[in-house]
Formats: structure tokens, C-alpha cells, sequence
């Protein structure tokens, strides 16, 4: 039975990372083969990916999910918008004094009105919210002009004017994510035209990362565990680049967990399918990969569903080694940090919990 002790590390404060590296490519990048452990630069990367492989990224655009303002009784208030739902309803996290009720109205920026619908989400940790007024324009575009970047809680800065770009993919075109697919954050554009130089193909998946990311997992044992549900589509084009991938004896390479976590689902009936759907997919060691067969990805924090899924892809003892190496030399962690390039550990045959 895996238990969420399992997946614990001691991680000093200061290795954290607090602002993005100079460039984009500048961060360090840690090459896992089983137990061989190289250190590079992820501007090395292009000579770590061979002709016939294929790239595929999230293109997903961090919204301005964070807002400020108040509820009618005039008390203060901090939402972070989960999702936006359509135009007129989103699902969000209110921060308050006092929780507001189902059926009371909230003002933000002072520029815009929310009615309280109800709750919802595993722990109900959510609230949903109406925009009654259509004449107030729409949550895509109001969140845009009022809100503010969301960094993640573990960044203790408040958006600067930096972060508005470095927080964001340079592909980045699908509007509705709360966080940043920060596997994509290396990648400048003379990188991918390094990548597609060497033989490298690309391609393009979007899911929007919800702020269910960083929830908390609640339970001891991990078969209890309820991930929280997040939309993702995958085109055409992107199965047909990795059949041709498949064809031609290349490899299929994520991009960060939030790609691997969207082609995963997309082939949970035995066949990989396009189109828009939606996954609460929880990958635990013992799953077994039907799509992926490298990953890109950031370190990520203890005891989180994330370092569950890079030990399920790589091997526990591999990313275990991995990341007591990372700290011993220092590497950056986290959505600002640097980057591991892993190879799949094909040793399991049993499923995710």
C-alpha cells in the first residue's frame, strides 16, 4: 500500500526558486537514466532528442484568475478563479473572514458583480459564481483587464511586471488556466527552431491547469486520494503526429506532467482519441504508460500528486536518487526552477490507483 510518507523529501527554503533564470534556457537540466544522473544545461537539450522524436506541448494561457474586493456586508475579500465555466459562470476560491453565503453577491475591483450560486468540488473547497449582469461584458474579459497573475503560493512576491511574461509559455494561446505548465517555460523560440533543426517534430495539446494543482493531498493512503478534474483537448493533428511518431520508431516526449497527464487520459479506453474531455486522472507507480515514453518536467514539492507521478514514470528508487542529487548540488525547484529529462522505467504492469 503506498502512503503519502512514501513521497516525502526535506527540501531547504532556499532552494525554492523566487524569480525565473536570466533566460529562459539558462536553467540547469538533470539527465535521469535509471541510475545514471547527468548534469547539463537545458540548452543541451536538442542533443538529447533524435530525429523522428516528437515534442508535445500544453499551450494553455495563464488567466488572471486572482481578484480582490468585497462582499455585501462590505467585508474584505481575496478569489482565485479556478475555471471559468462559460462567459457567465466561473468556479473559484474565496478567501474571507467569514465565508459568504449561496445567494449573496460579491463586488471585485470595484468594477464588477458576482452572485454566490453554491458550492462544490471534493471538499466543497469551491464556490460557484454567476455574472447576473450580461451588460458587465464576460469573465474572459474581465478577468483579463481587473485581474492579477496567479503565482503559485510557494512564490512570496506579488506579480511584477517580469512575471507577466516569464509565467507564461512563449506558445502560450488557449486562454484558461490558473497556473503555468512550467515544463514549457524553457522553451524560447530559437529553441524550438533548434529542435525542429534537428529533426524533431512538434505538436500541441492544451489543458488548462486548475488550482487544484496545488491542493493538498488529505489522506494517508493513497488509494483514498480524489484528484481534482481538469478540461483538456487534444487535436487531430496532434494523434495523427504521434501515430507517424509511432511508425517511424520515434519517441513520444511530454512536455511537462500536465501533457503526459492529458495523452494518458485520452487513452484510457486502450486507444488514444482526440477531442475536448475532461480528466481526474491520478497516476500512482504501477501505472502503465500507453503513450509517453520520455518526460520533461520541473522538480516538484513534496508529498504532491506530481512527484507521485514522475516516481511512477521513472521508477521510485530512480527519483528518489534524483532528487537527493538535485538538492546536494543545488538545483533550483519548483514552477521558476530547473528541469529533469526522464526516461520511462518500463518495469511495472499494473494500473494507477
Amino acid at each position: 500500500m503506498l502512503t503519502l510518507d512514501d513521497f516525502d523529501f526535506h527540501l531547504p527554503d532556499e532552494l525554492i526558486a523566487q524569480h525565473p533564470a536570466s533566460e529562459r534556457t539558462a536553467s540547469r537540466l538533470l539527465h535521469v537514466e535509471k541510475t545514471s544522473l547527468t548534469d547539463r544545461t537545458f540548452s543541451d537539450l536538442p542533443r538529447l532528442i533524435q530525429p523522428g522524436d516528437l515534442l508535445v506541448f500544453n499551450d494553455t494561457k495563464v488567466i488572471k484568475a486572482r481578484l480582490f474586493g468585497q462582499k455585501e456586508s462590505g467585508g474584505q475579500i481575496e478569489v482565485m478563479i479556478e475555471r471559468i465555466v462559460d462567459r457567465h459562470h466561473a468556479v473559484a476560491q474565496i478567501r474571507a473572514s467569514k465565508s459568504p453565503k449561496p445567494g449573496s453577491r460579491i463586488v471585485l475591483e470595484n468594477a464588477f458583480q458576482l452572485k454566490i450560486t453554491g458550492r462544490t468540488g471534493e471538499h466543497a473547497e469551491f464556490f460557484a459564481l454567476e455574472l447576473e449582469d450580461a451588460s458587465d461584458g464576460d469573465l474572459y474579459a474581465l478577468t483579463e483587464k481587473h485581474g492579477r497573475l496567479p503565482l503559485p503560493p510557494y512564490i512570496t512576491h506579488a506579480a511584477e511586471i517580469d512575471d507577466e511574461s516569464r509565467y507564461q509559455t512563449v506558445f502560450a494561446r488557449q486562454s484558461g488556466a490558473v497556473a503555468a505548465p512550467t515544463a514549457g517555460l524553457h522553451f524560447d523560440d530559437s529553441m524550438l527552431a533548434k529542435l525542429r533543426e534537428r529533426g524533431a517534430e512538434l505538436a500541441w495539446l492544451t489543458l488548462h491547469v486548475g488550482a487544484g494543482t496545488f491542493q493538498p493531498v488529505r489522506v494517508h493512503n493513497l488509494a483514498e486520494h480524489r484528484m481534482h478534474s481538469e478540461r483538456f483537448d487534444i487535436p487531430a493533428a496532434t494523434l495523427e503526429a504521434i501515430q507517424q511518431t509511432r511508425d517511424r520508431g520515434g519517441r513520444v516526449i511530454a512536455v511537462g506532467t500536465t501533457s503526459l497527464r492529458a495523452l494518458e487520459a485520452a487513452a484510457q479506453s486502450g486507444e488514444l482519441r482526440a477531442g475536448p474531455a475532461e480528466t481526474d486522472i491520478f497516476i500512482t507507480p504501477g501505472y502503465e504508460f500507453r503513450v509517453v515514453d520520455r518526460l520533461i518536467t520541473n522538480f516538484h514539492l513534496p508529498k504532491s500528486t506530481l512527484l507521485m507521478l514522475v516516481s511512477a514514470f521513472a521508477g521510485c528508487d530512480t527519483i528518489r536518487a534524483a532528487y537527493r542529487h538535485a538538492v546536494e548540488q543545488r538545483y533550483r525547484f519548483f514552477s521558476y526552477g530547473d528541469a529533469m529529462l526522464l526516461e520511462k522505467n518500463t518495469e511495472r504492469t499494473s494500473n494507477a490507483v
